[in-house]
């Protein structure tokens, strides 16, 4: 295992802690990321602890499809919320709203909320969706990163629009952790990790 993901391991244990810890071990591990990011981010620290940080809300979401069971994806708490499967396309939607302001200057909308419906059309537009933020990433560098975009009525940095997306993630994450234990499941960020291997 190289630094990079050494740090995003510390980074998913620190998100399972109890919130009255859990902000200090997550700001000290990202002070490590500093120093234990692959050679490729190296040079672009600010990028690579953006990843990392952005890996952890991906990973999140994708355990999460991979948890809800199909039947499950109608379930809806209460009138005034989304159901699962809304959740799950609103976040999709997101990836290209947000890393699409970094990306490409201006806020991409794919629509996917109100055209896929099925677990299957969903997950594979978050796959996709996730993987158009990772190449959003894969174009910046440290410099181009603090470049200025307008960002629905205010002006941000190329960074900044991506972090929020990560913000956006992990925002509603929680009402999929809800959601889920509501429904007697245990979320990803709270699983339990299964013992190393033993050499």
């Amino acid at each position: 295992m190289n630094g990079g993901a050494r740090c995003i391991a510390r980074l998913v244990r620190a998100t399972r802690l109890h919130y009255h810890n859990s902000m200090t071990k997550l700001v000290a591990c990202l002070i490590l990321c500093s120093a234990a990011l692959p050679a490729q981010d190296a040079a672009n620290p600010l990028i690579g602890t953006s990843k990392a940080i952005f890996a952890i809300s991906q990973r999140n979401i994708m355990g999460s499809v991979d948890k809800v069971p199909e039947e499950l994806w109608s379930f809806q708490p209460t009138k005034d919320v989304r159901t699962f499967a809304q959740l799950f396309a609103h976040i999709a939607d997101g990836q290209y709203e947000f890393c699409g302001v970094a990306a490409e200057g201006n806020v991409v909308d794919k629509g996917i909320e109100k055209t896929a419906k099925t677990k299957a059309e969903i997950t594979a537009a978050l796959k996709e969706a996730f993987q158009y933020c990772e190449s959003a990433f894969a174009k910046l560098n440290d410099a181009k990163a603090a470049e200025i975009v307008k960002f629905f009525n205010m002006s941000i940095t190329r960074l900044g629009a991506m972090d929020f997306n990560t913000a956006h993630n992990m925002e509603h994450y929680g009402n999929l952790v809800t959601y889920m234990r509501l429904k007697n499941i245990v979320p990803p960020s709270s699983t339990p990790r299964p013992p190393a291997a033993k050499d």
